[in-house]
């Protein structure tokens, strides 16, 4: 039952020790291949085929992709933790089963019932990239940008058509979104397109755009959402890369000191109707929760966690928007 929160335990202990993990200066062509868009296999979810981004709650009916106006590119977190590489290589079987696993099945699947969920598998950096001075973990994550943004540029060519987009990530996956709507978004008419993009779990700072804004309300569209959770009360070092200058409560989607209660937080299973319950509040731009999670509620950094505490309130939303939206377009 706990296999999930253990897996995380296990990333959060690590972290320490991979850190002084040795690797060579960043050298681009000494990271593994690059992968090819036009292949479904380099593709983690992709509409009109089984992958884990379709699981959906048991009392849930599925809504055929067919139906789906809107469209979701997805970008998953760090999973690579060790390596000789700075890079994660696209092939490697072993690590794709734990993408798919956790951050695929339990974040991207939070959209699937009102958009088409993509997801591409990238060379992401090592977790050591984020605690490295030389210079080569900036290196690595921008090197990890570039396939995204080959394979945004693949999607907008051979599958968007026109269609509204959410983008949704986490963690390493916001070090690139946050790039990603700037590069595709950050303009009035590529505006018009975006319904929400939900960039969670790093620092986000208002400053970097010039068009787009953080939602101000639930129903707002054409904005970004961001969020970083701790246990309530706990002040953490704000020289972590989560520390922005942009909070959005995800139970109220506002930008408040107010506490709301949500719909609920899931773990493992998607069955439960009655999930666990998760409060929030904005303090000092970041998230301070109370949950029944169990394990969970004892952590005081809880960002591995970061979508399975809001869960439903986030697929909820997402409808909201997307009504929203093709109310006004």
């Amino acid at each position: 039952m706990y296999k999930f929160i253990l897996s995380a335990v296990i990333c959060i202990t690590t972290q320490s020790v991979l850190a002084n993990k040795e690797l060579p200066p960043f050298k681009a062509s000494e990271q593994p291949a690059a992968p090819d868009y036009a292949l479904e296999k380099y593709w983690a979810a992709l509409p009109f085929r089984q992958d884990a981004a379709d699981v959906i709650p048991k009392y849930e009916t599925w809504i055929s992709d067919s139906l789906k106006k809107v469209d979701v590119f997805y970008i998953y977190p760090t999973i690579y933790q060790r390596g000789n590489t700075w890079n994660a290589d696209v092939n490697d079987e072993k690590l794709n089963r734990r993408i798919d696993k956790l951050p695929v099945r339990y974040q991207a699947s939070a959209f699937n019932h009102v958009g088409r969920v993509y997801a591409p598998r990238y060379r992401q950096a090592i977790i050591k990239a984020y605690s490295d001075k030389s210079g080569s973990g900036k290196q690595a994550l921008q090197f990890a940008y570039e396939d995204i943004k080959a394979a945004f540029r693949y999607y907008m060519k051979h599958y968007n058509n026109g269609r509204p987009v959410i983008i949704a990530s986490h963690s390493q996956g916001t070090t690139h979104s946050r790039l990603l709507i700037k590069d595709f978004f950050d303009t009035p008419e590529r505006q018009a397109k975006l319904v929400c993009a939900y960039i969670i779990g790093f620092a986000i700072f208002a400053e970097e755009y010039s068009t787009l804004k953080p939602c101000a309300n639930a129903e707002q569209t054409g904005c970004y959402v961001t969020w970083a959770s701790f246990k309530h009360g706990y002040r953490y070092n704000k020289e972590l890369p989560y520390y922005g200058n942009v909070c959005v409560n995800p139970l109220s989607w506002k930008i408040d000191s107010l506490s709301s209660k949500g719909r609920g937080a899931i773990m493992l299973g998607f069955d439960k109707k009655k999930p666990y319950k998760t409060e929030a509040v904005i303090a000092d731009k970041y998230l301070w929760v109370k949950t029944g999670m169990p394990v969970v509620q004892t952590w005081n950094n809880m960002h591995l966690v970061d979508y399975n505490l809001f869960w439903h309130n986030i697929r909820e939303n997402a409808s909201l928007r997307v009504n929203t939206y093709f109310q006004k377009h």
